[in-house]
């Protein structure tokens, strides 16, 4: 049993918990278990083997506003122990950082969001304001049943979502340098290009699906898509994967296939993006089939006073003013934004993300739980009780 409060222990327990997408591992039952004794409700909302947790404060007024911490407990795989200068899940403090599989991706930015809880509420609820915490075990994989699935019945159990702060490692090098005020969308796309299988000394007597396929691609990759927005990069396309039916040097393949995916701005839309390049594989290659799977439309929240309590609260305690952007990939951010909630995210700094040794600075692991606080006190003194 960890202490009440320290972030640092916590989030040794998650990572501990080998919690590979879509497993859990237990961690949501460890959590809803300090979240309890707080006084929050807890709403098991698991779809099949995806674990989700909505926990809610009981006390206070229901005319509170309600800030929801929005994270997940999953991780992506960590690859071979041996590559690694610890074990993955033996959380190992050395150097000054904790290291291990979900330290700064997201286990870190729980335990520190919990702790600050913990802190906060040690004497009783804050009457100004309710607290939630959203937890799922499917960020970090297809997205399928995890928040995506959930957010429709969200707003039963919870009522108005005013603010929602994720725990995304947003801080590029310095703990709250920038925070994410949304993200851009993320439309995949599968080509597949027929040919006729045959020799390679006799082409006239096949037809080879890659070089139907080769201008398509020199097309795609050349492309301007859009210029962005103000606040939104431009719209880009990266190629993923190029596949064949066959691999022999002697052999013309019959299928070619090419994967991509594009990560867009709201200067384009899914539905225009995919015509753009349906009529691209049209003037190449006619015969070619489209498959499509939109991930996430892009969103923005406007500047609310989530933000300006981040921005506070870093400037006061980090001495930066943090920059609002929307780079990077996707997160389940997207999914609570169109219930009306201001989303912003706020976590550690995510040099190590995804990778071998992933860490998390043990200093700046306790410094964010300080934030947590600062930040959710700011937002109570909004709405103060007679």
């Amino acid at each position: 049993m960890t202490a009440a409060g320290d972030p640092l222990a916590l989030a040794e327990a998650l990572i501990a918990r080998a919690s590979v997408t879509p497993a859990d591992a237990g961690c949501q039952a460890l959590i809803g278990g300090r979240l309890k004794d707080l006084g929050f409700s807890l709403h098991d909302l698991s779809r099949g083997e995806v674990s989700n947790l909505l926990a809610l404060q009981d006390e206070g007024s229901d005319a509170a506003p309600l800030l929801l911490f929005l994270g997940h407990t999953d991780v992506v795989p960590p690859g071979p122990d041996s590559a690694w200068s610890s074990p993955p899940f033996t959380p190992t403090r050395r150097n000054g950082k904790l290291y291990g599989r979900g330290a700064a991706d997201m286990k870190g930015s729980v335990a520190a969001w919990i702790a600050a809880c913990e802190r906060l509420l040690a004497t009783g609820p804050l009457p100004e304001l309710r607290l939630g915490v959203l937890l799922t075990s499917d960020e970090e994989g297809p997205a399928t049943h995890g928040i995506r699935a959930v957010a429709e019945e969200l707003l039963v159990h919870t009522g108005p979502i005013d603010w929602c702060l994720v725990g995304e490692p947003s801080s590029a090098r310095a703990l709250g340098d920038t925070i994410r005020v949304g993200r851009r969308g993320s439309l995949s796309g599968t080509l597949r290009v027929p040919g006729r299988q045959g020799h390679v000394a006799y082409p006239a007597l096949a037809d080879n699906p890659l070089h139907r396929l080769a201008p398509v691609l020199a097309e795609l990759v050349t492309e301007q898509w859009d210029t962005g927005t103000a606040v939104f990069p431009a719209t880009t396309l990266q190629l993923t994967g190029i596949d064949t039916d066959t691999d022999a040097s002697n052999v013309i393949p019959g299928e070619a296939v090419a994967r991509f995916n594009l990560r867009f701005s709201p200067a384009s839309t899914a539905s225009a993006l995919r015509g753009r390049i349906g009529a691209i594989v049209q003037r190449h290659a006619p015969a070619a089939t489209l498959e499509w799977w939109l991930s996430a439309e892009p969103f923005e929240s406007e500047p609310g006073a989530l933000r300006a309590a981040i921005s506070a609260s870093v400037a006061e305690r980090c001495g930066i003013t943090p920059e609002a952007n929307t780079a990077g990939g996707t997160s389940d951010g997207r999914f609570i934004a169109p219930l009306g909630a201001e989303v912003v995210e706020l976590g550690p700094v995510n040099a190590t993300i995804h990778q071998v040794d992933e860490c998390v600075d043990i200093a700046e692991l306790e410094a964010l739980s300080g934030l947590y606080e600062d930040i959710i006190r700011r937002l109570a003194r909004l709405h103060p009780t007679d």
